[in-house]
C-alpha cells in the first residue's frame, strides 16, 4: 500500500493525460486497499473489545487524565467494596486492608514514581455527587486540587452528574478533608474549565524557625488547603524554582519537611486525620500581589513532584498571603508550576473560620484533559506484579 507521501509524489507532476490517468488508477487503488486496512483493523478491535490477556484476580479498569501536566488515574471498577461510614473511615479502610492496590495501580511496572490516583466511594453527606480517595506512592492525601479538577470533568463527561446545564455544571466531590464544590464548564455536550471552592483554609503559623541540616534555623509558613504545606522562598537556599535543577529542589524540600515533622507539632480543629504535613512547597518568593504570575513546586509525599501549580497548595498559599494582608477578596492570582510551566488562578472568595483559625474558601481553577484508558492485570508468575518503585 503506497503512504500518503509516495500519494503525494506521485501526484506531484504535470505531464498530461496520460500521466493524470495513472495517478488516478495510483490514487483509487491506494483508496482501495486503505478501505481493506481499515476493515481488517475495525474487525480485530470488535474481536479483542472485550478480551483480556493472560491473567489471575481482578482486572482492574481505569481512565487516565492530567490537569497541568499532573496525572490523574481514576479507577472504574475492579476494587472490592471499600468499608467505612464515612469517607475519612474509607481513607483508613483502604490504608489498612487493600493497600496492595494502590502498589499494583501507583507502582512501575503500570504507574511509576510520581503516579497520582482517585477511588470514588460512596459518601455519606446527601449533597455529595461522589465520594474519592486520593492515593499516591506513599499513601492517602486528605485533598488534591488537580484531582478534582479532573474529576469535575469526568463527573459530568461519565453521568455520574445526571443533568448537566450550560453554562456550568456543579459537581459535589466528597474528599476526605470535606465537601469541596466544583463548577465544570459545560457547552453543547462538552465541558471544559474547571474551578473549585475548597474547604475553609487558614495560615496554621508563620514565621517558624526550623533547624534543618547545612543551612542552620530557616523560617517557614505552614499553611492549610485541605492539606498542611510549608512554604519557603526557595532562594533562601540558592535555588530558582524555574531553572534549578529538579533533584535539588526536591532534596531541599525533602529536608524542610523531615525538619517540620520532627520538629513542629500539627493539629486540626475538625480530625487528628487531618493533622499532618503534606508536602513543602518551594516558591519564588513573590508573595505580594501582582497581576504577573508567582511560581511555586510542590515536593509532597515520599518526595513526590508535582507537575501541577499543585491545587490545594494555591488553595493554601493564598489563604497565607490573605492572612498576611497581601491579597484581599476577589484578586484572582496566576499561579504557575516551575516544573512544567501550566498555570491555575487562585482567589479567596469568601471569609470563614475551622475552629479557632480564621479561614477563608479560595477558588482555584485550571484545566484537566484525558490521556487514555487502561485495563490492568496481574499474573501469578510475574515476581515483580505487585510493583516496585526506583529511588
Amino acid at each position: 500500500m503506497l503512504s500518503p507521501l509516495i500519494i503525494r509524489s506521485a501526484v506531484g507532476g504535470s505531464r498530461g493525460i496520460t500521466r493524470s490517468t495513472a495517478e488516478l488508477q495510483i490514487y483509487s487503488c491506494y483508496l482501495s486497499n486503505l478501505a481493506k486496512d481499515t476493515r481488517q483493523v475495525m474487525a480485530m478491535d470488535a474481536s479483542h473489545a472485550t478480551k483480556f490477556p493472560p491473567h489471575e484476580g481482578p482486572v482492574l479498569s481505569v481512565v487516565d487524565m492530567h490537569t497541568g501536566g499532573e496525572p490523574l488515574r481514576i479507577i472504574l471498577s475492579g476494587y472490592p467494596e471499600v468499608m467505612g461510614d464515612s469517607v475519612l473511615a474509607k481513607r483508613r479502610y483502604v490504608r489498612e486492608k487493600l493497600d496492595h492496590l494502590r502498589k499494583i495501580l501507583m507502582f512501575e511496572p503500570r504507574g511509576h514514581y510520581d503516579m497520582y490516583g482517585a477511588l470514588i466511594v460512596q459518601s455519606e453527606i446527601d449533597e455529595a455527587d461522589l465520594g474519592v480517595l486520593f492515593m499516591h506512592n506513599q499513601g492517602y492525601s486528605t485533598m488534591c486540587g488537580h484531582a478534582v479538577i479532573a474529576l469535575g470533568r469526568f463527573a459530568v463527561d461519565y453521568g455520574l452528574v445526571k443533568s448537566p446545564v450550560s453554562p456550568e455544571t456543579q459537581v459535589n466531590i466528597h474528599c476526605p478533608c470535606g465537601l469541596v464544590k466544583a463548577f465544570v464548564k459545560y457547552s453543547n455536550g462538552k465541558t471544559g474549565c474547571v474551578r473549585f471552592h475548597s474547604v475553609p483554609a487558614f495560615a496554621f503559623r508563620t514565621d517558624v524557625m526550623v533547624a534543618i541540616p547545612g543551612h542552620g534555623d530557616v523560617a517557614v509558613d505552614i499553611s492549610y488547603g485541605g492539606a498542611y504545606y510549608a512554604f519557603v522562598s526557595a532562594e533562601r537556599f540558592g535555588l530558582d524554582v524555574r531553572t534549578s535543577r529538579t533533584r535539588d529542589l526536591v532534596d531541599i524540600a525533602t529536608a524542610v519537611t523531615n525538619a517540620i515533622k520532627s520538629q513542629v507539632q500539627l493539629h486540626h480543629p475538625d480530625s487528628p486525620d487531618l493533622a499532618f504535613l503534606y508536602g513543602t512547597i518551594l516558591t519564588d518568593g513573590k508573595d505580594a500581589f501582582s497581576e504577573e504570575p508567582t511560581a511555586n513546586v510542590c515536593v509532597f509525599a515520599d518526595a513526590q513532584v508535582d507537575r501541577s501549580p499543585t491545587g490545594s497548595g494555591v488553595t493554601a498559599r493564598i489563604a497565607l498571603q490573605y492572612h498576611k494582608g497581601l491579597i484581599q477578596l476577589g484578586q484572582s492570582r496566576a499561579f504557575q508550576s516551575g516544573a512544567t510551566g501550566s498555570l491555575f488562578t487562585g482567589k479567596a472568595v469568601q471569609e470563614s473560620r475551622c475552629g479557632d483559625f480564621k479561614a477563608v474558601v479560595v477558588e482555584v481553577a485550571g484545566h484537566a484533559h484525558y490521556t487514555g484508558t487502561s485495563s490492568l492485570v496481574q499474573e501469578s508468575d510475574d515476581n515483580l506484579s505487585c510493583g516496585f518503585l526506583l529511588k
